[in-house]
């Protein structure tokens, strides 16, 4: 297996552990889930000379598990400002701002917004990331963002009518004790 095959054997791999987060009701098991896929498809990006994007994947991957513990605008400011510090240290071409400007907005979501909200603006960040993706020719990247683009968009819609007929889809499901 060539290097480039291994690069989008990795990129596919992010695919198939990223492929279900959408679905996720729970906003912790969702930040969860997308941190280990950013962490996959960062190393797949560093591995297919995307350096920029690698960077930008691993910082959300980080941001993703701190947004678990706190809401902090202090935190929220710091992964701000630190994606396109690390973003532009690798800039090559003007395609690589889009995965800049699509980790910076789902940073502002992951920290200020919740249920639906966050999946609308997660679903515009999405958007960036699977042009990037296209252009760059990864397979698993491409793949995964566009998946991540229709069941994000589908979900909103779902979630949208559940609300519409007064379902809150965000409510914490509650177990009835056993016995």
């Amino acid at each position: 297996m060539t290097f480039y095959w291994f690069a989008q054997a990795v990129g596919v791999l992010a695919f198939l552990v990223g492929i279900t987060s959408f679905f996720n009701r729970n906003d912790q098991r969702f930040k969860l889930q997308l941190s280990v896929y950013s962490l996959i498809i960062g190393i797949h990006f560093f591995l297919m000379g995307a350096s920029a994007a690698g960077s930008s994947a691993l910082l959300g991957a980080c941001r993703n598990l701190i947004s678990m513990r706190t809401r902090s605008l202090w935190m929220m400011w710091l992964f701000i400002i630190l994606t396109p510090i690390v973003g532009l240290s690798h800039f090559k071409h003007w395609v690589e701002l889009l995965p800049i400007l699509g980790t910076t907005a789902s940073t502002w979501a992951l920290f200020r917004t919740r249920g639906l909200t966050t999946r609308c603006v997660m679903w515009c960040s999405t958007a960036c990331w699977v042009t990037h993706n296209i252009w760059l020719g990864s397979i698993g990247g491409s793949l995964i963002e566009g998946s991540f683009l229709l069941m994000n968009g589908f979900n909103i819609i779902r979630f949208r009518r559940l609300q519409l007929r007064g379902i809150d889809p965000f409510a914490v499901e509650k177990k009835a004790p056993v016995g």
